[in-house]
């Protein structure tokens, strides 16, 4: 048995997923357990467990990635506006621990999110 998460598997092409875009810094894929129309993950390749492990230095992977978002939401037709989240540990229910946005668009947001 593996100890890499699910994300690490599918970067490593072990699990399968229907890849969106990928680059050599990060790759999106849609959720398998949609919470909206278009829910689409969007998830470093350097391992980073979650907001709270980032380092000085991944300002640039991080400002990559929400690059990556705007131009995914473009893409994906967001035009009426996209939530973008990220869960940080458990009590935020962040259930893999590699760090991730989550990419959602396609119908009305409720505020507060839950």
């Amino acid at each position: 048995m593996s100890d890499k998460n699910i994300f690490q598997r599918i970067i490593d092409r072990e699990i399968p997923a229907k890849i969106l875009y990928e680059d050599d810094q990060c790759l999106a894929f849609p959720d398998i357990n949609p919470q909206a129309p278009t829910h689409v993950l969007i998830i470093p390749k350097k391992a980073i467990a979650a907001i709270s492990d980032l380092a000085p230095g991944d300002e640039m992977l991080v400002g990559h990635m929400f690059q990556v978002i705007r131009a995914l939401a473009n893409k994906l037709g967001l035009t009426g506006g996209y939530r973008v989240v990220a869960n940080c540990g458990p009590d935020a229910g962040q259930a893999v621990p590699h760090l991730h946005f989550h990419l959602l668009g396609g119908r009305a947001m409720n505020w507060p999110p839950g």
